[in-house]
């Protein structure tokens, strides 16, 4: 686990890049909840100035995410909740095993994506078809598989009533 320094209230604060085929789609700050070894837990507020409207969930100004991220599994797991603290939901991201050096945390995103509404009523399973047509089968068959396993492996959690394994406080 790599130290980082604390902000000037006493928190300790990480740069979140976010990877996607090689290059970095966004970096933003967040605040280091808890790192023990295996699972990498931060806060932060969302990154854009606009509204992201995906039809299911609207990411907007305020929302706060409390993210996890494993450097022992494809995925990582963001709590999602407007700015007055009620929960919308869970959007889950496949990736590769996260990676935290030197005050980044690094995560690659494999383009398969899981939202859980906050019933847990709704799971949704997003960018198939872009993880298809975008040729990781070809180049890398083995994180390929590993990848769509992965995302089974979400959707099952979800539907089988097993999420709070994956979102509960250590």
């Amino acid at each position: 686990m790599a130290e980082n320094p604390a902000d000037s209230r006493g928190r300790r604060t990480v740069e979140v890049a976010l990877v996607h085929a090689g290059r970095t789609k966004i970096r933003y700050p967040a605040e280091l909840l808890d790192d023990d070894g295996a699972r990498i837990t931060v806060q932060a507020t969302w990154a854009a100035s606009h509204v992201r409207d995906l039809g299911f969930v609207r990411f907007e100004p305020g929302d706060s995410f409390v993210e996890r991220y494993w450097r022992d599994r494809w995925h990582a797991v963001k709590e999602v909740r407007a700015g007055d603290g009620a929960l919308k939901g869970w959007y889950a991201n496949v990736t590769r095993p996260s990676t935290l050096d030197d005050g980044e945390l690094r995560v690659e995103e494999m383009g398969l994506n899981l939202w859980v509404s906050a019933d847990t009523a709704t799971v949704l399973r997003l960018d198939e078809e872009t993880f298809a047509s975008g040729g990781l089968r070809g180049r890398d068959p083995d994180s390929a598989s590993r990848a769509e396993a992965a995302l089974d492996e979400l959707e099952h959690m979800a539907k089988e009533g097993r999420w709070g394994e994956l979102v509960r406080v250590r």
